[in-house]
């Protein structure tokens, strides 16, 4: 008899084990995905059951909250401004729950799990109230962001303006866009019809250009390859390079050639500021292919290349809201580095990428790293975090940064003068890449302005453009900057 119960015991005691075993897995390694299995209609019952944090603009505009409903889900989330800034908010939804943008990037932070919001937690464990979450306070400036949405239209494109001395993301506009309204419904088969038409639509409205497309920067890329002639020692702005009005590419019969007769230069010889303003092919073919590609590599690596750049968010706090790393390809035959030197071939950058060149450029060769987010307040108010410029790299001296603003004021004073602003100089330059399809483009331009006191940088790219960079992204960086400046 004492033997079997000797033996319950035990088993009673493994019994117990195991079921400790299981619960402490359960609770400690399982939670997290089990509350973010879409299965899981007890977790989402509990998301909606509390008021999401809001999303503001830089000047306070609400660019997404939470309200109370009159249905099963206790509040909903809207976006009052609806496509213009679903980019930078992504959307909040019973379907998807917490997809792309600030969204999913300050997920912890906006639902109130967050474990920075303990005290608010607790406060509200005593109240008996519910956890409200955190207001995410963004760079985003409401004007410039609802300027340029306006001014890409129709077209598939991306803006990306940056505050250079900070890196502030100023603006971030994509096109096509969507309506994240759509997609926060609480009708469930109407949030996956919505979504469903989103997906199938090409392009997809749901890809946030400015980050996560990748395009051939055309000529754009050529600022790069003068920064790496520059750092060499072995050029200056009016050294004569090499050009000429055409150039066959090295070990091949394809004959490269410029847009302009004053692109290749006076008896095949162009400096290097002309070969800038006049965005000469055969020039800068000529010259990435004596550069070599380790040089131009180093350069192209330190403006943020070959990394896929965080812009906002951490592990910590959702789903990171990164860029796609831009490409300059490497351990290249020189007639396809020849082409990568102009931005053609293998070479890709995100919008971003490109403003982030201008903005190195324009805070003396110092290269900020970009941010979305300002501050974070809990639901008193009080700041939860902050955040603080921070250098990024340093891609080439001050002395080159100038030497290269000066060599971008010439392509506006002497390709693009129409581009000029009354009172302000504007350093840009312009690319116009092709795509493969013999109709259209790859519209591009970036810039900064004020040139000798520059307050901002921008980026525009028009895919699939009807014309050249200069014509179609020129005058859409204009007017943000002009408006910028009011």
């Amino acid at each position: 008899m004492n033997r079997s119960l000797h033996q319950l015991f035990i088993a009673v005691v493994v019994l117990f084990a195991v079921l400790a075993a299981s619960t402490t897995y359960i609770m400690t390694f399982r939670s997290t995905s089990l509350n973010e299995d879409s299965r899981n209609t007890r977790a989402l019952y509990h998301e909606f059951s509390v008021p999401r944090g809001a999303i503001l603009a830089s000047d306070g505009t609400v660019l997404a909250e939470s309200t109370k409903s009159n249905d099963a889900f206790e509040y909903q989330r809207s976006y009052p401004k609806d496509f213009t800034y679903a980019p930078i908010t992504g959307y909040f939804s019973i379907t998807n729950r917490a997809d792309r943008g600030i969204e999913a990037s300050e997920n912890s932070l906006l639902n109130g799990e967050n474990d920075s919001l303990w005290m608010e937690k607790l406060k509200a464990v005593f109240k008996g109230e519910n956890n409200k979450g955190a207001t995410i306070e963004t760079s985003i400036d409401t004007k410039l962001q609802t300027l340029a949405t306006k001014l890409l239209g129709d077209n598939t494109g991306a803006v990306v303006a940056i505050e250079p001395s900070t890196g502030r993301i100023l603006a971030m506009a994509s096109t096509p866009s969507y309506d994240p309204n759509e997609l926060a419904t609480h009708d469930a088969t109407a949030a996956v019809k919505n979504f469903n038409n989103l997906v199938k639509a090409d392009p997809s409205p749901l890809i946030n250009n400015a980050l996560s497309s990748l395009y051939p920067p055309g000529s754009t890329f050529k600022l790069a390859v003068a920064a790496a002639a520059l750092e060499s020692g072995d050029y200056d702005t009016s050294t004569e390079i090499d050009a000429g009005s055409s150039y066959t590419l090295p070990g091949t019969k394809t004959n490269l050639t410029n847009t302009t007769s004053a692109a290749g230069g006076l008896n095949d010889k162009i400096t290097l500021s002309d070969a800038l303003a006049y965005s000469s092919n055969t020039a800068f073919a000529r010259l990435g292919v004596k550069l070599g590609s380790s040089a131009i590599s180093e350069i192209a690596t330190k403006l943020g290349f070959g990394t896929s750049i965080t812009v906002d968010g951490s592990d910590s706090t959702g789903t990171p809201m990164k860029a796609a790393a831009s490409v300059f390809p490497t351990n290249q035959t020189d007639d396809k580095l020849a082409l990568a030197s102009i931005g053609q071939g293998d070479t890709t950058a995100t919008p971003l990428q490109n403003a982030m060149v201008a903005a190195a450029i324009a805070n003396d060769g110092k290269l900020m790293r970009p941010t979305l987010v300002d501050r974070v307040r809990s639901s008193d108010l009080s700041i939860i975090s902050q955040t603080s410029p921070s250098e990024y790299s340093e891609p080439f001296s001050a002395d080159t940064a100038n030497k290269l603003t000066s060599m971008m004021e010439a392509v506006i004073d002497k390709s693009y003068p129409t581009l000029k602003i009354n009172g302000v100089k504007v350093a840009a330059k312009t690319g116009t890449a092709q795509t493969g399809n013999n109709s259209t483009q790859d519209g591009w331009i970036t810039g900064f302005a004020p040139a000798d006191d520059p307050k901002i940088a921008v980026a525009v790219v028009i895919h699939n453009a009807s014309s050249y960079g200069g014509d179609t992204a020129g005058p859409i960086m204009k007017q943000i900057m002009e408006e910028a400046l009011k």
